[in-house]
């Protein structure tokens, strides 16, 4: 399987503009905690594909937004789509942004703890009930989405005094610390973390998905090959990488 996606993605090679005989580009894609894990995913397909080299640069919190409304030196940034219709208004994104993935939400416990039923919407009420501490991010996206899904099921203000909100790390990390008894988070962000235990992703009637674009930045010196990786990163021999990483294509 794995060198049939491999000749699947390298025959791709022949379809980008940069693969046959173009001065190699070294593009730097500004990426934060909640869609990082994609775009190193994508990353080395497209190296091989094209003869490009990628830098994926994490960016945490504000440092994304920052860094591009400084102009500082970057070719590519990936965000949620309106951020991108935002750089885009402002000048900072040329062309059109390309909608390349998107995220469900997941729950998290530390590894060897018992595992809590979460298959039914009843199931995972009773799953955060019974729980000693629930954590989600104070002001990620993931966090936003967890924090209405709590009002929703009527259970903000019960789970209130046991809630931890979480800032510049992932969830999955307080949990495998033992700090928190259940988190909640986009699923790619909970896989890579040591010590916690991906249970799975909430169930289908309160799943909630965050979103994520790319878009090239009008400061790049190296516009063409940054196109050339922003409409990769959107096309069908990019989806098997994106699923690796506990993404899933947006919906066509």
């Amino acid at each position: 399987m794995r060198r049939k996606l491999v000749t699947v993605l390298l025959s791709g090679a022949l379809s980008l503009p940069g693969a046959a005989g173009a001065v190699a580009a070294e593009l730097t894609a500004l990426a934060g905690m909640g869609v990082v894990s994609g775009v190193r995913d994508v990353a080395p397909a497209f190296e091989r594909a094209s003869g490009h080299k990628v830098i994926v640069s994490f960016e945490v919190g504000p440092s994304l937004m920052q860094k591009v409304a400084a102009g500082a030196p970057a070719d590519l940034a990936v965000h949620y789509p309106e951020a991108i219709d935002e750089l885009i208004r402002e000048g900072k994104v040329i062309g059109a942004r390309v909608d390349f993935a998107r995220a469900g939400v997941g729950v998290a416990v530390k590894a060897g703890a018992p595992k809590p039923d979460i298959a039914t919407p009843e199931a995972f009420k009773r799953a955060l009930l019974a729980a000693k501490s629930v954590a989600y991010s104070r002001s990620g996206a993931s966090g936003i989405i967890a924090a209405k899904l709590m009002e929703r099921l009527g259970l903000a203000e019960q789970l209130k005094d046991k809630t931890k909100l979480v800032d510049g790390v992932p969830v999955a990390e307080v949990v495998a610390k033992g700090e928190a008894e259940i988190g909640l988070q986009q699923i790619n962000v909970i896989l890579p973390v040591a010590g916690a235990y991906y249970v799975g992703p909430l169930p289908a009637e309160l799943q909630a998905y965050v979103d994520f674009a790319v878009g090239v930045l009008a400061v790049s010196k190296e516009r063409a090959a940054a196109q050339e990786l922003a409409r990769f990163m959107g096309s069908a021999e990019a989806a098997p990488l994106i699923r690796k990483s506990g993404m899933e294509p947006p919906p066509r």
